[in-house]
């Protein structure tokens, strides 16, 4: 008895200890979690409320916001924005679709409203809301069931419903189709955004709805903004679009403009300037908490988008559009212009890259239309103008000294047709009057030399894919046949063969065998007229800060040079270039003489060109014509301009008449003049 006494004893206590230690435990982990829960309520309580808010609200953005201003580089307000009546909708708590549908009852016949654009499946979801309970009996008890068993979804049987409502119920009179229209605006998109149902209503519209909105249940007025241009159509094209209200965001770009904070419905820029620059120019809009589905509110008040200066000057802008149509429309009187019908001009700062004007009209049934983005998109084909870079590849490869003197003679190489320079040949000439009286043969010697060989009448011109590469590769330099890199979201490289015949060596030399577009012929020359640097032709010149006011903002930067490359030559071979680029323009008998008034000084380029063109549009090639165009800057010793001028198709060779139109000639013989009398010489 004592022994199990005494044995119990020991359990006992065992079990007692193990308890006590399990009790300690519970009174330790207790002591924890009061802690712990301590820490929540009092000292991290405001960190968690955050975090909760955070998870409990979404925030989303209110309207758009006016887009920032832009201006030309003398501070002239190109683009602006007005303000425009506008009718809102914003469905109120509680709302029922009933309720919904008497209202747009009541508000579409005092609207105006394009009803044609009313779709299939907005008819089929109207009148399954007008009508839900014969909508209700279109679904099966088993199909309900299927719910109940998860497989199918609410959804699921919502566009079955749509689907099977009998087409014969959705012939809509017009005053129904109004309706129905108006109910589709007040429904699209998020139940918690303001819809935008009319921009720019009429006087009565806006007051109708403003004197009525406490009855006419979520329908309010507000003023919104568009774009408006005070130079009118000047530079528009490339000024760019934006996106209407009702048209809202592009479909390609959607899940993009989504995820940076847009609403459907919101404008963007949709081409060139403004959509380049979207990121500046776009408005900070407000921003919200949504409380409920239906209610939310203000985080942070919204502000304009920035403004922009772009280096264009809108005065010369206007004088080289007006030019270019008075000029066209000249040129279009004269004979053998059947094919001809445009001609652009670009004019940079070759110490900056800044573009001050840019324009290409073209005349269509006696009328004119901007063609400017075909500076970016349509390449020529530049005739003598390269000269320039192909004396270099000779400079640099040893295939030409410095004044060497050539004997200008007509060319004649096995399997190609004889080559010459002009109507008559030039004599014994050196490298300079080879550049102002555009001597093909000196280019086609050199050609011959860097291929490796050395010209004789009648040789056999060895295919050399070095000597295609080593011009090519001085020509990209310049930036002929590469994108220039200009602020515009859309530019094209040109055409670069690939046909391997020996004789297109000779044609490349004179700008015969590729094709390059004229914001590509207009870097060259700027890269020419500076001494070498390549440099990114651009638009903007400045961002401002928004201002609330009507004068521009703070200024936040400004766009400095960007040097894309330095031309691979000695400085001696640069400045020879440029020598015979003045000579061009100033000597005796130089093909330039005339197109740039020699009191400012000028250096440059002419060129002619065989172009073929389709003109029955059956895809096939079947007219020769000649592209006319010139490249030059001012003053050769300090340039501050350089200019391009291109006319393609501005005549036609061997027609019944023989006159070849000077239109290019008269064009930048008027820019350069109108420049000079804006900017001094």
């Amino acid at each position: 008895m004592y022994k199990y006494n005494k044995k119990r004893f020991y359990i006992d206590k065992i079990i007692n200890t193990r308890f006590s230690l399990f009790l300690f435990l519970i009174i330790v982990l207790f002591t924890i979690l009061f802690f712990k829960i301590s820490s929540v309520m009092l000292v991290q309580n405001k960190k968690y409320k955050k975090e909760l808010s955070k998870l409990s609200y979404s925030e989303v953005y209110g309207t758009s916001t006016p887009r920032g201003r832009i201006y030309d580089r003398n501070y002239n307000i190109i683009v602006d924005n007005k303000s425009v009546k506008t009718i809102i909708y914003k469905k109120r708590k509680g709302t029922s679709d009933a309720e919904m549908i008497r209202v747009a009852g009541i508000v579409s016949s005092h609207l105006d409203l394009d009803y044609s654009k009313l779709t299939d499946r907005s008819k089929r979801e109207y009148y399954c809301a007008k009508n839900r309970d014969i909508c209700n009996k279109l679904i099966t008890s088993k199909e309900r069931e299927k719910v109940n068993q998860r497989k199918l979804t609410n959804n699921d049987l919502y566009e079955l419903k749509l689907k099977r409502i009998d087409s014969n119920s959705l012939n809509f009179s017009d005053e129904e189709a109004r309706v129905a229209y108006l109910y589709y605006l007040m429904n699209k998109g998020y139940t918690y955004e303001s819809k935008i149902i009319k921009v720019d209503a009429s006087d009565e519209e806006y007051a109708f709805i403003s004197e009525n909105n406490e009855e006419l249940s979520g329908f309010n007025t507000q003023i919104d903004w568009e774009r408006v241009y005070p130079y009118g159509d000047t530079f528009k094209t490339i000024l760019g679009n934006v996106s209407t209200t009702t048209q809202g965001l592009p479909s390609e770009n959607k899940d993009y403009y989504l995820k940076k904070g847009y609403s459907l419905n919101d404008r963007v820029g949709l081409s060139y300037i403004e959509k380049e620059y979207e990121s500046y120019l776009k408005g900070d809009k407000s921003l919200y908490r949504v409380v409920n589905s239906h209610e939310t509110k203000l985080i942070k008040e919204g502000c304009r988008g920035k403004d922009i200066v772009l280096s264009i000057d809108i005065h010369l802008q206007q004088e080289v559009e007006r030019i270019l149509r008075e000029q066209i429309a000249r040129a279009k009187t004269e004979p053998n212009t059947e094919y001809y019908d445009h001609s652009s001009v670009i004019i940079q700062d070759p110490k900056t890259g800044e573009i001050l004007a840019m324009s290409s009209q073209r005349l269509v049934n006696g009328e004119f239309v901007d063609n400017t983005s075909s500076l970016l998109t349509s390449p020529i084909t530049p005739g003598s103008v390269v000269k320039g870079a192909s004396m270099l590849v000779g400079y640099n490869n040893g295939a030409v000294k410095i004044g060497e003197k050539m004997l200008d003679e007509c060319v004649k190489v096995a399997g190609v047709p004889e080559k010459c320079s002009s109507v008559k040949t030039l004599g014994v000439i050196d490298d300079i009057t080879a550049l102002a009286k555009s001597s093909n043969v000196y280019q086609f010697k050199i050609a011959i030399r860097v291929n490796g060989q050395e010209y004789r009448r009648g040789m056999r011109l060895n295919f050399n894919q070095k000597a295609f590469d080593t011009y090519r590769s001085m020509y990209h330099s310049f930036g002929l046949g590469v994108k220039t890199g200009i602020d515009l979201p859309i530019e094209s490289t040109g055409y670069t063969s690939k046909d391997k015949s020996a004789g297109n060596l000779l044609d490349f030399v004179m700008g015969q065998y590729e094709t390059y577009t004229p914001i590509q012929l207009s870097q060259y020359i700027t890269t020419i007229a500076n001494g070498g640097e390549r440099l990114v032709p651009h638009l903007l010149k400045e961002v401002h800060s928004s201002s609330s006011t009507d004068k521009i903002g703070d200024l936040e930067f400004k766009v400095e040079k960007k040097v894309l490359n330095k031309i691979d030559t000695k400085e001696e071979y640069m400045n020879r270039v440029k020598q015979g680029f003045i000579a061009v323009m100033n000597s005796s008998g130089g093909y330039g003489v005339g197109y740039m008034d020699r009191s400012i000084k000028p250096a440059g380029k002419t060129g002619t060109s065989q172009s073929f063109i389709d003109t029955d549009g059956n895809g096939i090639i079947d007219t020769e014509t000649i592209t006319s165009s010139f490249i030059g800057y001012a003053p050769y010793d300090n340039p501050k301009m350089s200019i391009m001028v291109t006319s393609p198709n501005s005549s036609q060779p061997n027609s019944r008449y023989n006159y070849a139109s000077l239109v290019t000639y008269r064009i930048s013989g008027e820019v350069s003049k109108k420049y000079t009398e804006m900017y001094g010489s």
